[in-house]
């Protein structure tokens, strides 16, 4: 909104943007696996969030003086994408250290209710302030909740063991490496890899194309389209919400293909949706309710399983390794999808990607996780703790 709004982008430096906002997931995520492995995982995720705050309080403080320009923008969320991505695999990494592996799944539920909160909320607040303050003022605002986020992380009591003695030597090489060798060498992990790689390139897809086909096909206002995208944030709170009952019952192998079954099945209603504005409205809100619950306790499940099978030295190059896979695959769907867009059409390529979203499942349906309900975890030699 601060480029459109306050510095009157065009459409391919707004590209620009949106594309140096994904590349750190690739970078980034191979580079850091190791840093959040040796080192305390909380004085990492604090730091994040206190460079986070003083990088986007650069933006107002730049507009003010009217010195802000694109460049500057591009650099800061670069930098704030890139801390993201550290926040983010420290994070994955932190919870095993705070709850026992029994508990993981309903910390991992509550975590997703919460973001699921903030999605319904976090868009319509972004849109108020924008307009009551101008773009980069609310973006000062959104520098606080950093701060924010930074102090409620200094209440945490749990003391943190410190890194492994020999998880300090190494270097950036041997963790890509040994991040790889974790997420492609044991039978249980490597399918949730395989399902990360293919809905990372299939799910980009509908990055690349949604919006167009249902404005420009369907015939949607920005409006109902927002309302549309907002049942999303309701359906991720309801499948927060039942993931750990659903998980406990059927078991967490079982229960993660269940949901990733059905997320690819209730994406079909978006290139099915058509018959005038108010069906395809209904079937895309169907969409966003049902697909998004089933896509929640999707990652509630993935994350749990990792959590639980892997020793937690080494989830961060684990996290790195999927990170990269991810942010590499979107980056290809996104060029893919937009190109079989261009010469099919919107519809024709959404249902190749429905068809693709059914991977990873079939991934995990193919794989000893369809058996998988009481866990056993790995164990970390000398060679992969590093």
């Amino acid at each position: 909104m601060t480029a459109v709004i306050a510095l009157h982008a065009a459409p391919a430096e707004v590209g620009r943007l949106a594309a140096i906002t994904a590349a750190p997931a690739l970078v980034v995520g191979l580079l850091a696996g190791g840093l959040v492995d040796r080192t305390r995982r909380r004085p990492l995720l604090i730091f994040a969030d206190f460079a986070r705050a003083v990088l986007l309080l650069g933006v107002p403080v730049l507009a003010l003086t009217h010195q802000l320009r694109m460049a500057e923008l591009l650099v800061v969320a670069a930098a704030v994408a890139g801390l993201t991505v550290i926040f983010d695999m420290a994070d994955h990494a932190y919870l095993p250290v705070l709850v026992s592996r029994p508990q993981l799944m309903e910390a991992n539920s509550r975590l997703g209710a919460t973001e699921s909160v903030a999605e319904i909320g976090g868009p319509a607040l972004a849109g108020a302030l924008v307009s009551a303050l101008t773009a980069p003022i609310a973006i000062a605002l959104n520098a606080v909740t950093y701060l924010v986020s930074a102090g409620i992380l200094l209440t945490i009591t749990t003391k943190e063991p410190a890194p492994p003695i020999r998880a300090v030597a190494g270097d950036w090489r041997s963790d890509i490496g040994e991040g790889f060798k974790l997420s492609t060498g044991d039978d249980r992990i490597r399918p949730l890899f395989l399902a990360a790689s293919s809905s990372g390139l299939f799910g980009a897809f509908f990055l690349a194309l949604y919006i167009v086909f249902a404005i420009d096909q369907l015939g949607l206002t920005p409006a109902t389209l927002g309302l549309t995208i907002a049942v999303g944030g309701a359906g991720s709170l309801i499948g927060a919400a039942l993931a750990s009952p659903f998980g406990s019952r059927l078991g967490l192998g079982p229960a993660l293909i269940v949901a990733g079954a059905l997320n690819a099945l209730f994406s079909l209603f978006i290139p099915l949706a058509g018959g005038g504005r108010l069906r395809a409205m209904i079937l895309l809100m169907a969409a966003q309710l049902f697909g998004d619950a089933a896509g929640t306790a999707w990652l509630i499940y993935a994350k749990t399983l990792r959590q639980s099978l892997l020793p937690p030295e080494v989830l961060g190059r684990v996290a790195g390794a999927f990170t990269a896979v991810s942010g590499l695959a979107a980056v290809v769907g996104a060029l893919v999808g937009g190109e079989l867009g261009q010469r099919l059409g919107s519809r024709p390529t959404l249902l190749i990607a429905c068809a693709g979203l059914a991977l990873a499942p079939a991934f995990c349906l193919a794989s000893p996780l369809r058996r998988l309900r009481v866990m056993e975890p790995l164990e970390a030699d000398g060679d992969v703790a590093g």
